[in-house]
């Protein structure tokens, strides 16, 4: 890699520990320049406006959920079971990476149309996710054949994960459930809080899905 790529993958690297650590709100050049120890005005250069360097940040975090996907289904043979593999996989990205997840997901950074650069779009790193969503239910809808149709139960499905996540990560959630918080990251914490979330979560699916084939 050449000295700008690298420059541009540090300031990247620096951005992304900076949200990790602190939130997305803490995220600013000057923050960023100081942590990749370059000077202020050095990530200008390679990101022209603080949009395009937290939509590079948020690359990041998409690229590290896709992963995690992949990792899920490895070895998951059903496509029912890898839908919930990979719903399993979004809700522990989404509790243990809440700032990356926040960022990922904010409007202004995904409406790539009204931000035109010459950086990769975010847009372009969130759809393939949501696609392969869109297959895995496909396949679970033996005998259904309308590709809207399942384009829209994956996204009301997503919807409905992303709302259990976000209400999760509040306490919300725990305090209906009555599920013990604190703890383990992944899970949302406690073997009481891991048993309540498996059942929001199997009754996502069953809603969106059906019920599981006897």
């Amino acid at each position: 890699m050449n000295d700008v790529g690298s420059l541009r993958e540090r300031l990247i690297d620096a951005g992304v520990e900076l949200v990790l650590a602190e939130g997305s709100a803490s995220v600013g050049l000057r923050e960023i320049a100081r942590r990749a120890g370059v000077s202020h005005g050095a990530p200008r250069r390679y990101f022209p406006t603080h949009h395009a360097l937290l939509s590079a940040i948020a690359q990041r975090g998409f690229a590290d959920l896709g992963a995690r996907f992949q990792q899920a289904i490895a070895g998951t043979a059903s496509p029912r079971a890898q839908v919930r593999a990979v719903a399993r996989a979004y809700l522990g990205y989404a509790l243990e990476c809440r700032g990356m997840f926040e960022l990922m997901f904010r409007h202004d950074l995904l409406d790539s149309d009204r931000h035109a650069s010459g950086e990769r779009q975010l847009r372009e790193s969130s759809v393939p996710l949501f696609e392969g969503v869109v297959a895995l239910v496909a396949r679970c809808r033996t005998g259904q054949d309308d590709p809207a149709s399942a384009a829209v139960t994956a996204a009301a499905l997503w919807a409905n994960l992303h709302g259990l996540a976000q209400l999760w990560a509040w306490g919300s959630l725990q305090l209906i459930t009555g599920a013990t918080a604190g703890g383990s990251v992944d899970v949302g914490g406690g073997v009481d809080g891991e048993e309540s979330l498996d059942r929001l979560l199997a009754a996502v699916l069953e809603a969106h899905l059906g019920p599981v084939p006897g």
